[in-house]
């Protein structure tokens, strides 16, 4: 079965491509020719997932699957949410946003946040689908670790042992975290529609 994921950030594909089971071929929007950006213009998670896996699947002719996923902390009403990559600006440059996210929480004593993604399936059929993933944690201090991407440095999840999302190893992370707890929902959904 081959599958498109509507993204080229190659993080995601990484952390994806291991939860995947033998026989189902991820493609990238590179891999099926589609350049341009996709239309992110909900407001909501699930909005975004379904508008660029319908896009792909009108415009490219291909089964698709899109995630969108926002940070959402407790202090802050629920920000960055849906403006999670363009925090601190259109630039969606994540060391920005930490940065503005931590700058906001300085003095806070209210740290608890949780991670949730949506994955959106547009299925050649013309039907789609959404399965939803979240983790629940706080914000550190201070930025720590080296691996994952966004906001992974500053990302504690609470059934972890302390170590924020860019101290673990992408196994390590995809035992917790909120992608990989949709991308399941999409695969057990897969399965019993195969």
């Amino acid at each position: 079965m081959r599958l498109c994921f509507a993204s080229n950030n190659a993080h995601k594909l990484d952390e994806i491509r291991p939860l995947l089971p033998p026989g189902l071929e991820l493609l990238s929007l590179a891999d099926i020719g589609c350049a341009e950006e996709l239309p992110e213009t909900r407001d909501t998670l699930e909005g975004n997932a379904r508008q660029k896996a319908e896009y792909v699947r009108q415009h490219y002719g291909v089964a698709c699957f899109a995630d969108d996923t926002g940070l959402e902390v407790t202090a802050l009403g629920g920000a960055p949410g849906v403006y999670s990559a363009r925090y601190a600006g259109p630039q969606r440059l994540a060391a920005d946003n930490v940065a503005k996210l931590l700058h906001e929480l300085a003095g806070r004593p209210d740290r608890t946040a949780h991670f949730r993604t949506v994955v959106a399936l547009a299925r050649a059929d013309g039907t789609t689908h959404a399965f939803a993933g979240a983790v629940a944690g706080h914000i550190a201090e201070a930025a720590r670790g080296t691996g994952g991407f966004g906001y992974d440095p500053v990302f504690v999840p609470t059934e972890g042992d302390g170590r924020t999302f860019a101290e673990m190893s992408g196994a390590e992370k995809n035992q917790l975290s909120h992608r990989a707890r949709a991308v399941a929902g999409l695969l057990a959904f897969l399965q019993g529609a195969a």
